[in-house]
């Protein structure tokens, strides 16, 4: 695990004016990082990020849904021919830090909205850099800097952060798989992606996901990590002896502090589809073994997952990750749709899970 490196400065400062300053100063640095990841995530290879265009039409549907937010309108084409454009953007959690809610825009709105237009002139898909309403209304898709509070107990709201230097869009080069996950990996295409059936792998890919997670302290014996966007928590239970349930594809999980790390260890799983990460599944003989720590002044969790399963990879793996702290909010609970998730197919699939 990496420790939060100490700041040296100049005598003359009192220590909590030192200290007031380097909160400060990680607060900035975790709400740039945290903008800078969430956009990086969505970059879908169909898109001309060097065509930037501007359209004019009228919205036909506002599509506030899992796994991607999709606005579709009628516009002139570069041949002048009215056609139905697809805009993309981000998921629900990552519009409303933009600004953006379910009622921004309803069928029937007038807009002009900036993007980059596909590769294939002869598609009708676009990206988003702002868009504007008739009554002169902006949205963009640029994050709003939010103060953020920093956390001394693990609760809050986290999001992935890429510092780590691992990208989770595709299966990894370096794990040591069976001929069984080497035969998933040489094959790994996203329209295996179980969100595209609308169903949510568990742990450890569920906190690999780059929706937040908030994390709850319901009392002196559990710990919750409620995934936004999902619907099925998971409880961390600090009495190490509580039974068992039904096996999930969650899980079992029981924790304890090594000082001041958490240490979860889960067990009881069912098989599940990239239950490890992205294109690779787990089986039921999947174990899981975290060690959490609080970094950056309370402003960071720092993970240390170290996953086995026999079905899967001959030898353990070990996953560093890490999360940003960002302002406290109430989850958002979007359903995901069948429908949407083949306009996310459709649109070039940018790797963004």
């Amino acid at each position: 695990m990496q420790s939060s490196r100490q700041t040296t400065c100049s005598p003359v400062m009192s220590t909590n004016a030192v200290r007031a300053i380097a909160v400060k100063f990680a607060r900035c640095i975790v709400v740039i990082l945290a903008a800078v990841f969430t956009s990086a995530h969505h970059s879908h290879s169909s898109l001309d990020r060097n065509n930037i265009q501007t359209h004019r039409g009228t919205v036909t549907k506002y599509d506030w849904r899992m796994p991607h937010v999709f606005i579709k309108v009628m516009a002139p084409n570069a041949a002048g021919k009215v056609v139905e454009y697809s805009i993309e953007v981000l998921h629900p959690p990552a519009m409303i830090e933009r600004g953006w809610s379910k009622t921004s825009l309803k069928p029937g709105d007038q807009i002009t909205w900036q993007g980059a237009a596909d590769k294939n002139p002869n598609r009708a898909y676009s990206g988003l850099n702002w868009l504007e309403k008739s009554d002169g209304t902006r949205l963009e898709m640029e994050k709003r800097a939010v103060e953020i509070m920093p956390s001394t107990d693990f609760t809050g709201l986290w999001v992935r952060d890429l510092r780590g230097g691992r990208p989770h869009y595709k299966p990894p080069s370096d794990w040591p798989y069976t001929k069984r996950a080497q035969e998933l990996v040489e094959n790994f295409d996203e329209s295996q992606n179980p969100q595209v059936s609308c169903r949510n792998p568990g742990p450890p890919k569920a906190t690999l996901l780059p929706y937040p997670m908030k994390i709850i302290r319901p009392d002196d014996k559990t710990i919750v990590f409620d995934y936004e966007l999902r619907d099925k928590q998971r409880t961390i239970h600090l009495d190490r002896d509580h039974p068992a349930g039904v096996p999930s594809a969650m899980g079992h999980s029981v924790g304890w502090f090594e000082g001041d790390v958490l240490v979860i260890e889960t067990t009881n799983f069912v098989a599940d589809r990239w239950g490890s990460h992205t294109g690779v599944d787990s089986s039921n003989q999947k174990h899981l073994l975290e060690r959490i720590k609080i970094a950056a002044d309370g402003l960071a969790l720092e993970f240390q997952m170290t996953l086995t399963d026999p079905e899967y990879l001959t030898e353990p793996v070990t996953i560093d990750y890490y999360m940003a702290k960002i302002a406290d909010r109430e989850l958002i609970n979007v359903g995901c749709t069948l429908e949407n998730a083949r306009l996310y197919l459709e649109a070039g699939m940018g790797g963004s899970n």
